[in-house]
């Protein structure tokens, strides 16, 4: 029996010495505790070493595959093919039916099978002779990574990591540059102001400073590889009439060398920026083609990576690079941004005003597709990209003629789409609330709030009519069936003097009357009463 053992290094084919071992599966792994042991029961035939890491690479992505590679059948037909007769054991039953069919072989796969190979992993570098321990496993750390590489598709051309440098690169560069250039103006302006009015392009202004120097050698000095003639003209006839200082050689020569360096970096920039451009179009192309180089590297920095970009939705993507206008808005319940870094693609920026709101939020839809697209797609190709971009420049057109359709042949030719307002509380602000000096006219206008507010009160208050009370006569008393005054005081007096009456007769009976507590009031009444009996 032979046995086909994979190793990170090559092929190994063991010739099995004694067959009957095997039939004791729960004993085998004693046989493999020695190398000595190990030697007794398979014994090392042939051995075929991968030439380097594609090679190995190709036959492990064959194995778990499970199909047969170019180097493990040239293996089989070299060595197991001449000793047909022979059974082959192998680790993997999948593989085994491919050897039967294509070489004619017979593969066997029994826990037998799986025990052995177990004992010869466990006893490989005394096994194989002439491959060291450290070969081996720096081989299988190779493998490891290389296959690790090919599971997740992984292409060195993917790296998403040199766009964010980049990118982050360029933006520290053009901070540099206007630093730069706007001091070299304001130095030469010294020597010669009337310069930097007339040439507003700065690489114009560097070029021609670094070729004039001194301002009188603009009447010897040719410019017209550089200026046109009209604004030659101009520089010569503001060169005659200066009002610059003058200015020593040093100082020239500082200021032309810091015109090369303005130069140089411009330069560098411009390269850059064409790298940048070549890398976005092999990592991202339908990101490129939606919202162009620059914008499109910017979302995948401010994101971190092309996939964490892909991970986000739309309504991320549309607001990306806005968070601190949008937590502001939210703070203080106001509205909130409907742009972020792809306000500056060039169909954000065709849109009028009104909408832009429209278009952004339309084009980071689109943007959020084209990402994963990018990110998780085998094979990228742009085609998807420019068929959306042409679907946004369509609608654009749509929305600045005004002319959107119904779906349906009902209705009106043109619908007119009503505009979403997120309405919110706005708080006015009132200057008056500053002032601490009391003005003349403030108080007259709280005055006359004041007696607006007293109006209105008393116009909602119901008016109660109050009839003055003329004394009724006995005889009105008579026919209306009232009583008058004077029968009211009489009826009074004869109550008051029952009452008092009443307690005396009580003691004399010798019963006590239960005694009431008189409040304050009570006491003055009863007092009238008993000074009206005295009377």
């Amino acid at each position: 029996m032979l046995v086909l053992f994979e190793t990170a290094a090559g092929y190994a084919i063991f010739k099995v010495l004694d067959e009957n071992k095997l039939q004791e599966v729960e004993n085998l792994w004693k046989e493999f505790e020695t190398p000595e042991r190990a030697n007794k029961i398979v014994k090392l035939k042939h051995f075929a070493k991968f030439q380097d890491v594609t090679e190995a690479l190709a036959a492990a992505t064959a194995l778990v595959e499970g199909k047969l590679g170019k180097s493990l059948k040239k293996v089989l037909k070299k060595v197991v093919a001449k000793e047909a007769h022979e059974q082959l054991a192998i680790s993997d039953a999948k593989l085994g039916g491919v050897i039967k069919d294509k070489l004619n072989l017979n593969c066997i796969h029994t826990p037998a099978v799986a025990e052995l190979i177990r004992g010869i992993r466990n006893q490989m570098e005394a096994l194989i002779s002439g491959l060291p321990a450290q070969e081996i496993h720096t081989m299988a750390l190779g493998l490891a990574h290389s296959l690790s590489r090919y599971k997740l598709k992984f292409s060195p051309d993917k790296v998403d990591t040199m766009i964010v440098q980049a990118v982050s690169l360029l933006d520290d560069l053009d901070k540099e540059l206007n630093n730069y250039i706007m001091r070299c103006r304001e130095w030469y302006s010294w020597h010669f102001p009337e310069l930097s009015k007339i040439l507003t392009d700065n690489l114009v202004y560097c070029k021609s400073v670094q070729k004039i120097g001194d301002r009188t050698n603009v009447a010897t000095t040719n410019l017209s590889d550089i200026l046109s003639e009209e604004v030659e003209a101009e520089v010569r006839s503001a060169a005659e009439i200066s009002i610059g200082t003058e200015v020593s050689e040093q100082d020239i020569e500082n200021i032309k060398h810091l015109c090369d360096q303005v130069l140089q970096m411009s330069e560098y920039r411009m390269q850059l920026y064409d790298y940048l451009k070549n890398r976005m179009m092999a990592i991202a192309p339908n990101l490129t083609v939606m919202v162009g180089e620059l914008v499109g590297a910017r979302l995948i920095s401010h994101a971190g990576s092309l996939l964490n970009l892909a991970k986000y939705p739309a309504s991320t993507v549309q607001i990306l690079g806005a968070e601190k206008a949008l937590f502001r808005a939210l703070k203080t319940r106001r509205d909130t941004p409907k742009y972020g870094l792809i306000y500056h693609a060039s169909l954000v920026g065709q849109s009028t005003t009104k909408n832009k709101g429209k278009i952004s939020r339309m084009l980071a839809a689109k943007t959020a597709l084209a990402v994963r697209y990018d990110a998780l797609a085998d094979k990228v190709t742009a085609e998807m990209s420019v068929e959306n971009r042409a679907k946004l420049e369509n609608r654009l057109r749509q929305l600045e003629e005004r002319g959107v359709r119904h779906i349906s042949g009902s209705g009106k030719m043109f619908a007119k789409a009503e505009k979403y307002q997120q309405r919110s509380e706005m708080l006015v602000y009132d200057p008056f609330d500053d002032s601490t000096i009391p003005s003349g006219s403030r108080k007259r206008k709280i005055e006359e709030v004041k007696e607006k507010e007293k109006e209105e009160e008393e116009q909602e208050k119901p008016v109660e009519v109050k009839a003055k009370k003329e004394p009724i006569s006995e005889e009105e008393a008579a026919d209306t069936g009232r009583p008058s005054k004077k029968k009211k005081k009489k009826e009074k007096k004869q109550e008051a003097e029952e009452e008092v009456k009443d307690p005396v007769e009580g003691e004399g009976e010798g019963i006590s009357p239960p005694v009431k507590e008189i409040t304050g009031k009570r006491k003055k009444k009863v007092k009238e009463k008993t000074e009206f009996s005295s009377l």
